[in-house]
């Protein structure tokens, strides 16, 4: 299905230091999209859809064809909170509408507006969900991954992105930013949705 190269369709430092380890096993040069020279493109046009499935397919559906057609990964991924009515969920990077801020500025700002949204309120039940998108000429794969946990009312722990230091993992009974990042790959939505794909990718003689 694939040849030597597979572009991985992201600029997070973060999920690409997840998503490599988890494809590696393909055996396949490992190309991002800074890496690869494509331009940087607002993220909120490629991610208008209402599921992640549809943001994920959309993103490795759009750098597939702006690359020149070399085969593309994507994932859309966010977090579900119980007590929110599964928000925010798609829009869990745009949380906060802080569209003027990046990085870690930006993971502080969601977590704020997180907390915010939780004050008083007993059930912290959430989990995150991932989903990995596979797109090149001869077809799409899509997989999914959910981890579920509690959200923390203080940070722990200065590992992972994101929500990682508020997300209490219930198989690991620490939060992501206390878990090593081996340990956060066995049991985390991104490990197990990439895992699958590239077990289908394989299947499929990738």
């Amino acid at each position: 299905m694939i040849g030597g190269t597979l572009l991985l369709a992201t600029r997070s430092a973060g999920k690409l230091r997840e998503i490599r380890p988890l494809l590696a096993p393909l055996g396949l040069h490992l190309l991002d999209l800074t890496e690869a020279g494509l331009p940087e493109e607002s993220d909120d046009e490629l991610e208008s859809g209402s599921t992640f499935e549809e943001n994920a397919l959309a993103k490795a559906r759009h750098y597939f064809v702006a690359s020149g057609g070399i085969p593309t990964v994507a994932d859309d991924s966010g977090i579900e909170v119980s007590a929110l009515q599964g928000r925010p969920g798609v829009t869990s990077k745009r949380w906060s509408a802080r569209t003027d801020l990046s990085g870690q500025a930006l993971d502080d700002a969601n977590n704020a507006t997180l907390l915010a949204a939780l004050n008083g309120v007993a059930d912290r039940t959430a989990r995150y969900v991932c989903v990995a998108a596979f797109a090149d000429a001869s077809g799409e794969i899509v997989a999914r991954g959910e981890t579920t946990g509690r959200i923390v009312g203080e940070p722990r722990g200065t590992g992972g992105f994101g929500y990682d230091p508020y997300f209490l993992s219930d198989d690991l009974g620490v939060t992501f930013g206390e878990a090593a990042d081996e340990e956060k790959a066995r049991v985390s939505h991104r490990g197990r949705a990439f895992r699958q794909l590239a077990e289908r990718l394989q299947e499929l003689g990738g």
